[in-house]
């Protein structure tokens, strides 16, 4: 089951290279298990069952027992759907010395020279005008799965001090990908889109559109111990959370919490959206689940919060072998290890010794082994949705991952064995 989780899990990640498809996949898993979709815009009456949201790049499921009572806890599993990448901006069309480009803007921490002499493809939503919609407008899909785009690096002979001074790109001026000769368009890229996507000329409003990596994930190493992939971080977690809860429902567990999963978006930029941790969308789900389920008054609420355990899950920067000196030297983290459980006494992570024990005891019950990580003292700590999590809806809080290298390139490394150990770790954090 390890390997194949992890085939599965590649085939999850190959399927969405923009937050709007990762729900997309994630959504596809829960129909075919019997979930049924919410419109935030109804009334919800809910009675035992599996139900799921989406909205925009993210994701809330979660099952409902048969006896809901009142301050009954929750068991949470959150994740998020973005990863740092190239998006295209509003005014696209750009280009010098007759070669046409699109100009990009750079999202999140991306290690900008991965994204160097790369195949890149494009994803994203489109909206367009829609007069047989009330709204005016409507919003589709797309998925452009060819070599479409290139940025490529300067060659050697043309910056002769790149081995003494090192490889430096200008967010503006070195990242525009080419994808076209001839002279500059005023409107190359939106025509063309509209043509892609068979609507009128003049009907595209705007769009959310980002370039992918088009190497497919795959496993590599002298014995396949590795897995080479796009948006790990956090596609991989959010894979786990997604089984785990599957996993959870198929096993029949205890029904003394209600099991969710959260995948938010826009994790990378801070959280702070309509589809973000930082936004209300956790809170207000609760509370309309626990409402819709009978048990809606603020009393109830609040009691849930304080019966409810949240795991949020990262990626783990996994022991450099080039790079020792940047780590811990007592926190050394190995793939194929298991889950890592992070901490910082900073708060970075919302990790305490109480959150800390009972992931830990989940491990144990499944049997999965497990390590434990802190920053380097004197390096900056990254932080997730944890600690937003914990602050703005109060619910106790481990932050927990899986061991990584290559963190926010275009392609990562992970363990091939984690994906399968951290799975069984998550449906088991949902008993607990």
């Amino acid at each position: 089951m390890t390997r194949q989780t992890t085939l599965d899990m590649a085939a999850f990640i190959d399927a969405a290279p923009s937050p709007y498809h990762a729900v997309l996949a994630a959504a596809e898993r829960l129909d075919a298990a019997g979930f049924q979709r919410l419109d935030e815009a109804q009334t919800w009456e809910l009675g035992a069952g599996s139900y799921y949201l989406v909205r925009g790049g993210s994701l809330v499921a979660f099952a409902l027992p048969e006896d809901v009572r009142p301050g009954m806890g929750l068991r949470v599993i959150g994740a998020h759907t973005d990863s740092p990448n190239l998006r295209i901006k509003p005014r696209a069309n750009t280009g010098r010395a007759s070669v046409r480009q699109l100009g990009v803007e750079i999202y999140g921490g991306a290690l900008l020279n991965s994204w160097l002499d790369r195949d890149l493809g494009l994803s994203g939503r489109a909206i367009l005008r829609d007069d047989s919609n009330p709204a005016g407008q409507r919003t589709e899909l797309f998925l452009f799965e060819e070599p479409l785009l290139r940025v490529p690096q300067l060659a050697i002979h043309l910056d002769r001090e790149i081995h003494t001074n090192g490889l430096l790109l200008n967010k503006q001026t070195h990242m525009a990908p080419m994808w076209a000769l001839g002279a500059r368009e005023d409107r190359g890229f939106e025509d063309w889109l509209e043509g892609r996507l068979g609507a009128e000329s003049g009907s595209l409003i705007g769009w959310d559109a980002m370039c992918h990596d088009l190497t497919p994930s795959r496993l590599i190493g002298r014995d396949e111990e590795f897995l080479a992939a796009p948006r790990l971080d956090n596609l991989h977690s959010s894979y786990m959370a997604l089984a785990g809860l599957l996993d959870h429902l198929e096993g029949g567990g205890p029904a003394d919490a209600i099991p969710m999963i959260a995948l938010f978006d826009h994790e990378e930029v801070g959280s702070e959206s309509t589809t973000g941790a930082a936004g209300p969308l956790l809170e207000t789900m609760i509370e309309r689940v626990l409402a819709a389920a009978g048990c809606g008054d603020r009393d109830a609420f609040h009691r849930a919060i304080h019966a409810s355990l949240c795991c949020s899950a990262d990626m783990a920067h996994a022991t450099h072998p080039n790079y020792v000196d940047r780590h811990e030297p007592d926190h050394h983290l190995a793939m194929n290890a298991g889950p890592v459980i992070k901490l910082n006494a900073n708060n970075r992570y919302a990790t305490s010794g109480t959150t800390e024990a009972v992931f830990q005891r989940a491990c144990e019950r499944a049997d999965v082994p497990y390590q434990k990580w802190v920053n380097r003292t004197d390096l900056a700590c990254g932080s997730t949705i944890g600690s937003i999590t914990a602050a703005r809806i109060g619910i106790p809080t481990v932050d927990v991952g899986c061991a990584q290298l290559s963190m926010h390139s275009a392609r990562e490394v992970c363990g091939s064995d984690d994906p399968g150990l951290m799975r069984r770790a998550m449906a088991e954090f949902l008993r607990i």
